[in-house]
């Protein structure tokens, strides 16, 4: 899909570009020819040409031109039903300033990353959990608004497999600029195994003497760890050792960007809905830190 855009794209530049230079070149010749003398009905012949050709055929023939190359780069885009069955399904919502992503057929959660089979369509739900979204990935397919109590519905397939960058494209708040999607394109056997790891992860052990009981009573209000915490209103945290970065994009996820997140995510974030941690001590974020560190299925 992202190639058929592209494609239209440059024929619009190009065809655009002649009508520039014709235009160019009957203006340059308009104002440099020696005028000579037309009668009245002359006038209105040459006048006439100009409204027919200049204003009837032109823009027709242009419409025409542009409608050929773009309704079948359209109807691509289009979830039409397939004939080998339905395509895969995942669900990603947008929130400030971060995505959540379900594949629902298969109980799996996580967040700030989308994993696709490679060669195989996806169909992409996107909602909004507060203001206006759009959920967009330059390399694999045009832009889709997100928008509250409404699903939009687009399909994606890679071509190969690859890292590509996800963006939100609409303006949603001071940190729109850190919306980053991971979106990883795995081989058929690569994704199956990433989604098994998933679903058959050993039961999840909670972190050790006051880091636990401080997860239990504070982060796990927002935060959803399986078997541990049930939170919906930030990311989940069941795979967090696997992504690459924090604060969809903000920073790197390793062990020194970690244990900053940890103590400078307002910093590094400003106005994200998760508080400071002022009150805790260094000692009990570590421990936080080195539990997170573990959950990787």
């Amino acid at each position: 899909m992202a190639r058929e855009v592209a494609n239209l794209w440059w024929a619009m530049l190009g065809f655009a570009t002649l009508v520039w230079l014709a235009v160019g070149a009957l203006w340059l010749y308009a104002m440099l020819r020696r005028p000579r003398p037309v009668s009245g009905e002359q006038a209105k012949r040459i006048n006439r040409a100009w409204v027919i050709g200049g204003g009837v055929v032109l823009p027709s023939v242009s419409i025409a031109v542009l409608l050929a190359f773009g309704l079948p780069t359209g109807r691509g885009m289009l979830p039409l039903p397939l004939a080998g069955g339905p395509p895969l399904r995942i669900q990603v919502t947008g929130h400030q300033w971060w995505w959540e992503v379900r594949y629902p057929d298969a109980g799996v959660v996580t967040a700030n990353q989308l994993i696709l089979p490679v060669g195989r369509p996806v169909d992409i739900e996107v909602t909004s959990a507060d203001v206006i979204h759009s959920f967009w990935v330059p390399r694999l397919g045009g832009k889709m608004d997100m928008i509250p109590g409404r699903t939009n519905l687009i399909r994606l397939e890679a071509a190969q497999a690859g890292v590509y960058r996800g963006q939100c494209a609409e303006f949603c708040g001071t940190q729109h600029a850190f919306m980053v999607l991971h979106v990883e394109a795995l081989e058929d056997d690569g994704f199956s195994a990433w989604l098994a790891r998933r679903q058959q992860r050993a039961p999840i052990q909670p972190a050790p003497g006051a880091a636990g009981e401080l997860f239990e009573t504070r982060c796990g209000q927002c935060h959803r760890v399986a078997g541990l915490s049930d939170g919906n209103r930030a990311p989940d945290l069941t795979d967090l050792a696997t992504r690459p970065t924090l604060g969809a994009g903000a920073i790197a996820n390793d062990h020194d960007g970690l244990r900053r997140w940890l103590r400078e995510h307002q910093t590094l974030k400003h106005g994200n809905a998760m508080p400071r941690h002022d009150e805790v001590p260094d000692a009990t974020l570590d421990q936080i830190a080195q539990w997170l560190e573990t959950l990787a299925p």
